[in-house]
């Protein structure tokens, strides 16, 4: 069984930035592909980025440009660095692998 763990969520200001981590414990494998998604009230989840085996990345058109999606296969982690944060990117951010979902953490980008 695998479980998921994100960090790095918060308050911040736009323009400003922050950086998510998701850490897989129990059973991993490094051909797992990861990807975050994210929710925001009222809305439905979108696909923020992924990240395959080969390093292909893939990003919805909303972050592209401006997030940044990595893995550190020794860590069992993958990581979302997000720049230039605007209040539309406010919202509880998942990662998810291998069919498994984190809790989520919540980013909330205000003045």
């Amino acid at each position: 069984q695998v479980q998921l763990v994100e960090s790095g969520g918060g308050l911040v200001q736009p323009g400003g930035s922050l950086t998510l981590s998701c850490t897989a414990s129990g059973s991993y494998s490094e051909l797992w592909a990861w990807y975050w998604f994210r929710q925001a009230p009222g809305k439905q989840r979108e696909l923020v980025a992924s990240i395959m085996l080969s390093g292909y990345t893939n990003y919805g058109d909303p972050v592209k440009g401006r997030f940044t999606i990595s893995r550190d296969n020794g860590k069992k982690t993958t990581y979302l660095q997000m720049n230039s944060l605007n209040p539309d990117d406010t919202a509880v951010y998942y990662c998810t692998a291998a069919e498994s979902w984190g809790q989520g953490t919540q980013v909330t980008v205000s003045s």
